[in-house]
């Protein structure tokens, strides 16, 4: 545990009845940050890590372990099959059962930003897209790349969205394809948010880069040796690349692997690569949407 993680829960978060939210970049040490807050405070541990939800992948995505589960309440670890589709309404309506319970104050930790974003700034009703949008959105995009999408959305969609994230440009295109009606519209349209930011204490760890990038290599090492290369083994006869919970960074790597099309050091070197830009994208986006919420500078 980071030393300043024994050292600042009381300064960090003085009401011990007010939900917590923690959020930062992989790596950073939130999950460690909540389970000393529950251990100290009390309350029930929540996930906002929008890869965590997934059984199958309980080291690969950094999952708490069993002894940590023990150690405090948790929800929302792993309760999703691998091969289903997980968006960010159905954890919001699964988060909101949790919050239903007022028995123990929640701490909702993770890295999604878009988890936090919809929890405490509302989300709006999009109805799902068929799986013939999906595959159509599929096609454009082999066919005409991202800037094709771009061009067919809305001018307002456009200026608020993040266009070099093909997840969320594809999210808008199938949006606007499936309902006539562009993203942004939708999003104007939002009820009121399940928990309000004002009604809650905030931490957002703002890691130094090299730091981090150390944390993040040493991680993945650590992996392996829990046994990460078993885990994927277990996965292998069932994998598909397309599913949302293959998107954990490493998993291709080591599947590629265990065909033999990759050696272990060339994976390991690999992921540590992704993990790396993972984090900073994730900090581009909190300096972007949470620049409200209090900071943790570490180390």
């Amino acid at each position: 545990m980071a030393p300043e993680f024994t050292t600042s829960i009381t300064r960090l978060f003085p009401d011990a009845d007010r939900p917590v939210l923690i959020a930062g970049p992989t790596g950073a040490g939130k999950s460690t940050l909540a389970l000393a807050l529950a251990r100290q405070q009390g309350g029930v541990i929540i996930n906002a890590d929008a890869l965590q939800v997934y059984d199958g992948w309980r080291i690969l995505t950094a999952r708490p372990t069993i002894s940590d589960e023990r150690a405090a309440p948790h929800r929302l670890y792993g309760h999703v099959p691998h091969d289903h589709d997980y968006s960010v309404g159905h954890w919001l309506r699964d988060i909101a059962g949790c919050l239903a319970d007022h028995a123990a104050r929640p701490i909702v930790v993770g890295g999604t930003g878009l988890y936090f974003s919809a929890l405490t700034e509302g989300l709006a009703d999009i109805p799902a897209v068929a799986p013939h949008i999906r595959r159509e959105a599929d096609a454009r995009l082999e066919h005409d790349g991202l800037q094709g999408l771009l061009n067919d959305l809305d001018a307002a969609t456009r200026t608020r969205i993040d266009t070099q994230n093909p997840a969320r440009v594809r999210r808008a295109w199938e949006v606007q394809a499936a309902t006539g009606t562009g993203l942004a519209a939708w999003q104007d349209d939002t009820p009121a948010p399940t928990l309000p930011l004002a009604d809650c204490q905030t931490c957002l760890i703002a890691a130094d880069r090299d730091w981090l990038n150390q944390r993040i290599e040493a991680r993945f090492d650590a992996m392996l040796e829990a046994g990460a290369l078993k885990e994927a083994r277990a996965m292998q006869s069932d994998w598909d690349p397309d599913r949302l919970s293959s998107r954990a960074i490493g998993a291709r790597e080591l599947i590629a692997t265990l065909d033999g099309r990759m050696t272990l050091a060339e994976a390991a070197t690999q992921a540590k690569t992704l993990s790396r830009q993972y984090a900073k994208r994730q900090r581009t986006w909190f300096r972007a949407r949470m620049s409200g919420w209090n900071r943790l500078v570490l180390p």
